[in-house]
Formats: structure tokens, C-alpha cells, sequence
């Protein structure tokens, strides 16, 4: 849904916090709820954040009949009840967002447009994106998921310069974040380009990548890893290559 309507990587990620703070605010909700929380989560999220935001009949659409309007426009005032109308949280792929800003900024007049690569910023938003699938994401804060993305794609000193956390802030998160890194750094990187989307903003836009198959590839090589068996990153970083006097 949100490549179709070029929606931005940040209206995804306040809809996944609507939707997750919403949930524990619930008890007993039937699945087939869960289809219209999502809709009207992005329904809200799109509102707060696209300039052209699309249409509620464009969200009832795509569900496919399953959520009227009526129905999103309905769970949109009991979500906004229940999350108390806080709707500007600072979400992870902002922290992503700051955390390469400052790790590449050299001009400081320039502070505001995009200084890194956008290659490098989708490859760390997969991640991300994998990750947030999984339950157990919610243990951590959005900048230390944010901060654990940044370390498996580049070191620890860079984050420590970026968002200055340390390692003891982070470890737990980076360690726990392994089976999904593995699995992302295999999906290509694809810029993919979008009509009235400048190309400076390509890499903001949320593309769709088969995560689910994903996901199912991180539970499978964590249910194969034997009892026991400790991580590269449970020695208390992330493991390189020696060096070559010493191979």
C-alpha cells in the first residue's frame, strides 16, 4: 500500500507505533479486527505526515471490502481516544535518519538535506523494517533499534559518534538483532524511482519487499542454531577479521 501510493518511510513507522501502542492499550481483540486497526493506523499516520495524503474511499479500496469507511472512520476516533491524541512520537527510522545525518555531515549549512547515501540508508531501513515483524522489538527503545541497525552496517565508534550511546547501551540489541542481519544483507538494494518524488527523496519513500518469506528465514536459522551456542556478538562486539599479521 504504501509504494502504490508512494507514501513515505516515516508515515509507515508512525502507523507500525499507532498500531503497536494501540494494541497494549487492548484486551481480547478478534483477528479479524486487525486488518482495519492496520488501515486506519496508516489512515491517520498518512494524514499527519503526506502532503497529498490519499483519500479514505483509497484506503477502504484496498482492503478489498473487508474495511468501509465508515469502519476506518469509526476505529480512527476509538485509536485517537486510546492513544490519548499522542501522535507525534520520534520513531525509529527518524533516529535512523539522525544518525547518518550526523555521521556524514561535513557542511553544517547543508544540515538539513539528506548527506549520506541513500543506498546505505534503504540497505539499514530493511533491516528495520524486518525487524519490526517481530514481536520481540518492543523490548527496545526506537533509538537503540535504530543505533543496533547502524552498528551491523558500520561500526561501533559510528555510533557512538552519532547518537553517543555505548556499547553496554546497545549490546543486548545488536546481539538479538544477528539472525535478522544476516538475512537482510543478502536482499539486494533497489532505488526505485517515483512519479513527483524528487530524486533526492527516493530513499524516504516505504517500498514494498517480501518480508514475511524473510522472517521465516530468521525463525528457521534461529530454531537450526544449537542449544547453547553463543553468537559472534556475546564476547561483547561485533566480530571482524583478523588482522593480516595475524591470519
Amino acid at each position: 500500500v504504501c509504494e502504490v501510493y508512494a507514501l513515505h518511510r516515516e508515515t509507515f513507522y508512525l502507523a507500525q507505533d499507532f498500531f503497536d501502542r494501540f494494541m497494549l492499550t487492548q484486551k481480547n481483540i478478534n483477528k479479524s479486527m486487525l486488518q482495519l486497526i492496520g488501515i486506519t493506523s496508516l489512515f491517520i499516520a498518512s494524514k499527519l505526515e503526506e502532503i497529498y495524503a490519499p483519500k479514505i474511499q483509497e484506503f477502504a479500496y484496498v482492503t478489498d471490502g473487508a474495511c468501509s469507511e465508515d469502519d476506518i472512520v469509526r476505529m480512527e476516533l476509538i485509536m485517537l481516544k486510546a492513544l490519548k491524541w499522542e501522535l507525534c512520537p520520534v520513531t525509529i527510522i527518524s533516529w535512523l535518519n539522525l544518525y547518518l545525518q550526523v555521521d556524514a555531515l561535513k557542511d553544517v549549512p547543508k544540515v538539513l538535506l539528506p548527506q549520506y547515501s541513500q543506498e546505505n540508508f534503504i540497505q539499514i531501513a530493511q533491516l528495520l523494517d524486518l525487524c519490526i515483524l517481530d514481536v520481540n522489538s518492543l523490548d527496545f527503545q526506537y533509538r537503540t533499534l535504530a543505533a543496533a541497525a547502524v552498528c551491523h552496517y558500520t561500526s561501533i565508534e559510528v555510533v557512538k559518534k552519532a547518537s553517543g550511546l555505548d556499547w553496554d547501551s546497545i549490546s543486548e540489541c545488536v546481539e538479538w538483532m544477528v539472525p535478522f542481519a544476516n538475512v537482510a544483507k543478502k536482499v539486494p538494494v533497489k532505488l526505485k524511482n517515483f512519479k513527483k518524488v524528487a530524486a533526492e527523496d527516493r530513499h524516504n519513500i516505504q517500498t514494498h519487499t517480501n518480508y514475511l518469506d524473510m522472517l521465516e528465514e530468521v525463525n528457521s536459522g534461529v530454531a537450526a542454531t544449537a542449544p547453547g551456542q553463543l553468537s559472534p556478538l556475546s564476547t561483547g562486539g561485533i566480530i571482524t577479521p583478523p588482522k593480516s599479521t595475524e591470519k
